[in-house]
């Protein structure tokens, strides 16, 4: 049977609505459809994480499993000691994410309103000595550091690891006289593991993370200084969002469990 054309017309406009409808019940309660939500989260482009020298294995894996999870991104990580990032933040160096071997150098950061927001605590280290498998100068207790003839090296004074030590042995009641002072932690070890050094002080993290190239020896303190990693993005970053999000994956359960898997403590 042929339908009048006023009834066809009716029909249409029914079918049309029925479609609008529809369309706006797959929109979600945020009023917005769950496609544009996702791709909401979808970074891209180049993130530049500073990090404290201390930090490269445990960085590394956590860049590994964010450009996993962001397959857009992708993660250029800056190893050094903390001042000297800072350093290269603070004059202009395309820094979107800082990690911190300790506060006061965060504070630099923070003093030249150059971090987007509160930094947040994510970590915390110790020193040990770290000395050749063959431990050629018998070293065996901090004290030992201190003979005559015993080559030590530490971190320079303004590297978060250098105030540890120094620190470390006033609260032992030794001096300490270095034949070298290195601008990184892994410098110290790069010294111990090659011979060049009788012994260094460096983190617990480091010497665990060398494996069987070093000998670790406890300092033996009652209260050894303990270091608080902080980390930030920076203000000046184009890649806010992306910042965030790694700063969250440090922070988060997964981050988490690779620093303490690595010897790093609780913040």
């Amino acid at each position: 049977m042929k339908l009048p054309l006023k009834r066809l017309t009716a029909l249409a406009a029914a079918a049309l609505l029925a479609a609008t409808v529809s369309s706006c019940s797959a929109t979600n309660d945020a009023g917005t459809s769950p496609s544009s939500s996702t791709s909401a989260a979808d970074y891209s482009g180049t993130l530049n994480v500073f990090a404290a020298a201390s930090l490269k294995a445990t960085f590394t894996a956590l860049a590994t499993q964010f450009e996993a999870a962001h397959p857009n991104v992708k993660v250029s990580l800056n190893f050094d000691g903390s001042s000297t990032l800072v350093t290269q933040i603070t004059q202009g160096a395309p820094a979107d994410v800082f990690a911190s071997a300790d506060l006061a150098n965060m504070k630099k950061l923070t003093d030249a309103s150059m971090a987007a927001g509160a930094p947040v605590d994510f970590a915390t280290n110790v020193l040990t000595i770290a000395v050749p498998p063959s431990n050629p100068a018998n070293i065996t207790t901090f004290a030992d550091l201190a003979k005559p003839g015993v080559k030590v090296v530490v971190c320079a004074a303004q590297v978060p690891c250098g105030a540890a030590a120094k620190a470390d042995a006033a609260s032992a009641g030794i001096t300490l006289k270095p034949v070298s002072e290195e601008l990184s932690v892994t410098g110290v070890l790069g010294k111990v593991t090659s011979g060049e050094a009788d012994a260094g002080l460096v983190y617990v993290t480091d010497a665990k993370g060398a494996g069987d190239k070093v000998k670790a020896i406890p300092l033996g303190l009652a209260k050894p200084t303990v270091n608080e990693y902080p980390i930030a993005a920076v203000a000046k970053s184009k890649q806010q969002a992306a910042a965030d999000a790694f700063i969250k994956l440090v922070t988060g359960a997964d981050g988490q469990k690779v620093l303490k898997d690595a010897g790093f403590g609780a913040p």
